[in-house]
């Protein structure tokens, strides 16, 4: 199916985009942490993924560019915004009550660059393998797994701050 959506099948590509919105869904509201925004976003990357699916070289690493693609787009829409902060007032009116760790864990991320936040949804967010974050980022893996460490330490120390005593 991919490789037909590769050399330009268009029905093929559209299934190819219904096995993965589930994933770039679940990018895109991990990043945006707005159920509007991570709808608009999938649109979005699925439109820039149809624009250059045929750029695709190897049809198994099809979902590591679509993250890579959707990682993208949040990071531009966050550097838009430029840090909106959570407000949980608004978050238990709007009816999407949050777990408390939840909230907590997602601030911590906030607090966190780019790069870092990335990694962290990438491995467990999207349960991607070290090779698949280092093949979507374009450096060595022992890059990534350093990058890795360093994102959860500043997690770990985000979390301490916020007196949540978690294990990450």
């Amino acid at each position: 199916m991919v490789k037909a959506a590769i050399k330009g099948d268009d029905e093929a590509f559209l299934e190819m985009m219904k096995a993965y919105k589930i994933d770039l869904y679940k990018t895109a509201l991990a990043f945006l942490r707005n159920e509007g925004d991570a709808l608009e976003a999938v649109q979005e990357v699925t439109f820039r993924a149809y624009k250059g699916i045929r750029s695709v070289r190897e049809a198994s690493y099809v979902k590591t560019w679509l993250i890579r693609i959707m990682i993208n787009y949040c990071n531009d829409v966050l550097k838009k915004r430029k840090r909106v902060v959570f407000d949980e007032v608004i978050l238990y009116s709007e009816g999407r009550i949050e777990n408390h760790d939840g909230l907590e864990i997602r601030d911590a991320m906030k607090g966190l660059d780019d790069r870092s936040r990335e990694i962290l949804a990438m491995k467990y967010f999207q349960d991607l393998k070290i090779s698949e974050i280092a093949t979507a980022l374009n450096h060595p893996e022992g890059t990534i797994k350093t990058w890795l460490n360093r994102a959860l330490k500043a997690l770990r120390e985000k979390l301490g701050e916020n007196g949540g005593g978690y294990r990450v």
